[in-house]
């Protein structure tokens, strides 16, 4: 008797399958796509996507940093060095210049995570990007489960969270009109769990920051945060040398980070599979600032 052979694809086969049959699908419906990419590891994770989905060939897209001025500098460095590596076009949209020609204003608290909103936007009708792809998973925070896949934005960029398009048997409407655009979530389905096994998966080089390591600290509202040139401590306030590492990189006057010891790869997996915090709700402040913080920001225009 002859025996049926049993083909199995694995977990991370079929995220990494999805991801990219939904990008190919935005390069064939769009003009003019764009990947954030930050040097944060949802955006690396992304860029490899990318590379397996049109290889041999080069990506067919730019990549666009939002950048705050108010970066970590271990992963400016590690954003220059994997453009350099595969031949990309980098669009910054600066923050720090949007402040000097007036477009935002600088906030009372220094803090810059809030006036990206605008910054982008201008960068979107400038050079005209009608899908923007972002590193969004549903499990980060309540707002960003509420989008699909293909995430609408009107003429003035803004979301309307019940004005969704169905994508029903994985097919993407992509359908809009001029000034329009579309925000792409490639990895809607994965986890922060997901997003390390491809890491280690891939064998995918990371900034050292996502790694355990020594650094002078201070503890504010129950968060970790670094000392560094955009926070300093506050009176009252010692700073200490703990052991530490990111789970998210954004801007370093309000990013946190996590006590642990957890220098490799398979050390940050066994820890993020114990931990019951998301890395947004653990490590940004400015989430914290209402229950809705992200859904407002979303509906403006956010990524």
């Amino acid at each position: 008797m002859s025996q049926t052979a049993t083909y199995r694809v694995s977990h991370l086969d079929a995220l990494e399958a999805e991801s990219i049959f939904v990008m190919r699908e935005v390069v064939a419906e769009f003009e003019r796509p764009v990947l954030l990419f930050s040097g944060g590891k949802d955006s690396i994770v992304m860029l490899r996507l990318a590379e397996k989905a049109f290889a041999p060939g080069r990506i067919p897209f730019p990549v666009m940093h939002v950048d705050t001025g108010h970066n970590f500098a271990e992963v400016l460095q590690y954003r220059d060095k994997r453009v350099d590596e595969l031949g990309l076009n980098l669009v910054v949209a600066s923050v720090p210049e949007a402040i000097e020609s007036g477009l935002v204003r600088e906030l009372p608290d220094g803090t810059r995570n809030r006036i990206q909103t605008p910054v982008l936007l201008a960068a979107v009708e400038k050079y005209r990007f009608d899908a923007l792809f972002g590193g969004a998973r549903r499990d980060e925070e309540k707002a960003r489960a509420k989008e699909r896949m293909f995430s609408f934005r009107d003429e003035f960029g803004q979301w309307d969270p019940k004005n969704q398009r169905p994508e029903l048997w994985s097919l993407y409407n992509g359908r809009h009109a001029p000034g329009e655009s579309i925000r792409v979530f490639p990895l809607s389905n994965w986890t922060e769990l997901d997003v390390w096994h491809y890491i280690a998966r891939e064998r995918l080089e990371l900034p050292s920051i996502y790694y355990a390591h020594d650094r002078e600290v201070i503890e504010r509202d129950g968060m970790v945060y670094a000392v560094n040139e955009f926070l300093a401590a506050r009176p009252g306030e010692t700073p200490r040398i703990e052991r530490v590492r990111y789970r998210t990189v954004g801007d370093a006057s309000q990013t946190a980070a996590v006590r642990s010891d957890a220098d490799t790869v398979e050390k940050v997996i066994e820890e993020v599979a114990a931990t019951r915090i998301t890395e947004r709700g653990a490590t940004r402040g400015d989430d914290r600032v209402s229950e809705a913080a992200m859904e407002d920001r979303k509906r403006e225009g956010y990524f």
